[in-house]
């Protein structure tokens, strides 16, 4: 076994041991070390990559048991989302890159023009060099408020970031739907995606008030096939991470106005750390629910007297991390996903868009900056440096001093592109 796998089999293993290996390494000794490996050029060689992708992929084989067991242990996390959500997804992406990865890193021709003829040129992809990545408990993500934090602090240092930060990610449901499909998609990208405790999770529903009792009772019905009756026993959904967490899902609950809104759930049990899947139908827009992203097994419903009016309850609020639909109507469609603004849009599905390294995966405004995923993350952590290779050929007096109108004229259209223009001015027409 590598010294990569043991200092990552011993982090899931036992949690301690991440903060010993804090507590063991000077972490400016660490940089500047990361630093004389890259300045070397160690890390820049497409073999050196293809092995550090290859020892990942080790890990992820030999050591799936090991994950999955640690997820559970940690989070009640169920095998199938551990073991599709985290380890195949991991291992899909590792895939790519390994078959990618030559043709990524690539110099690419770019085209010149007349102004540098004769000349060539190509975009060459440079590695930033040494690279922090916080990741959270569940994925790499953070909230808007950390994000600031972090954005001040690479800021004094010209840092480049990429935030990935979450948001309040709102599904839209129109009459004209499979509603069956439409609700069991829900739920799937809600509580099946570590029971809502994922930033792409779905976090409110805007439907009609004439449409949402069909709703609710097709959520009731179809969470019931799921988890049963007893949902709080299920073994299919995962724990709350911790005491903080539940208590402030439950502050969300327990709020005035709010706790007379549950329809359906609403079972707690602080010592398990167990909530059951909850929906509620009309909070209020102002409270704590529909204020803070949920985070959580908490749905909330909010009924409009027409579907158009989920534009202005979208667009007035800071843009989401992911924005669902679901309809038939292809109007609908088409201007859902012109008017609406968020990381990422998908039409009659959600959280699938994740799963796509052909797709980028990020925010936009409060919900992120930057994008990742295939090969968006390999330009994430590049830099698309412009190589220009000029010949000692064709150098032309017009654009050296003493300047004159006539050489004023030639290289306005030079830099035009406009050859006959040019030539005109050669020939004295212009």
């Amino acid at each position: 076994m590598s010294k990569l796998e043991e200092a990552f089999i011993s982090v899931i293993v036992d949690r301690s041991a991440m903060a010993k290996i804090f507590q063991m390494a000077d972490a400016s000794n660490l940089v500047t070390e990361l630093r004389r490996n890259f300045d070397a050029g160690v890390t820049r060689g497409y073999e050196w990559r293809v092995t550090q992708l290859k020892k990942l992929l080790v890990i992820c084989d030999k050591h799936e048991p090991e994950i999955v067991s640690a997820l559970h242990d940690d989070l009640g996390k169920p095998e199938l989302e551990s073991s599709v959500y985290e380890v195949a997804l991991l291992r899909n992406s590792i895939k790519l890159a390994l078959k990618q990865l030559k043709d990524w890193m690539a110099p690419h021709k770019a085209k010149t023009s007349l102004t540098t003829f004769p000349a060539s040129a190509k975009i060459v992809s440079e590695p930033l060099g040494v690279v922090l990545v916080i990741s959270a408990w569940n994925f790499p993500f953070s909230n808007s408020r950390i994000g600031r934090i972090i954005m001040t602090a690479a800021a004094k240092h010209l840092t480049p970031v990429s935030l990935e930060l979450g948001g309040k990610s709102p599904v839209v449901i129109d009459s004209d739907t499979n509603l069956k499909i439409t609700v069991r998609r829900i739920i799937s990208g809600k509580w099946g995606c570590n029971n809502g405790q994922a930033c792409i999770s779905p976090d409110y529903i805007l439907t009609t008030k004439e449409y949402a009792p069909k709703v609710i009772d097709a959520l009731k019905k179809e969470l019931e096939a799921f988890y049963g009756n007893n949902p709080m026993g299920s073994k299919d959904t995962s724990r709350i991470v911790n005491l903080n967490h539940f208590d402030r899902l439950s502050k969300m609950l327990e709020e005035k106005e709010v706790s007379n809104k549950i329809v359906y759930g609403g079972q707690k049990n602080r010592e398990n750390l167990k909530i059951s899947p909850t929906v509620l139908l009309d909070v209020p827009l102002d409270s704590l629910i529909m204020s803070e992203e949920i985070f959580g097994p908490l749905l909330p419903i909010v009924t409009l007297n027409n579907l158009e009016e989920c534009f202005g309850v979208i667009n007035s609020r800071p843009k989401p991390l992911a924005a669902y639909l679901f309809t038939k109507n292809h109007k609908l469609k088409k201007k859902f996903t012109k008017t609406v603004s968020a990381g990422g849009i998908v039409v009659n599905d959600t959280a699938v868009h994740f799963t796509l390294p052909t797709l980028p995966f990020g925010g936009v405004g409060e919900s992120g900056i930057g994008s990742y995923h295939g090969k968006f993350s390999f330009d994430a952590f590049s830099h698309k440096k412009s190589v220009l290779f000029k010949s000692f050929l064709g150098d032309s007096a017009i654009r050296y001093p003493p300047y004159s109108r006539r050489k004023l004229g030639l290289l306005k259209t030079l830099v035009n592109s406009n050859l006959v223009d040019t030539f005109k001015v050669l020939l004295g027409l212009s």
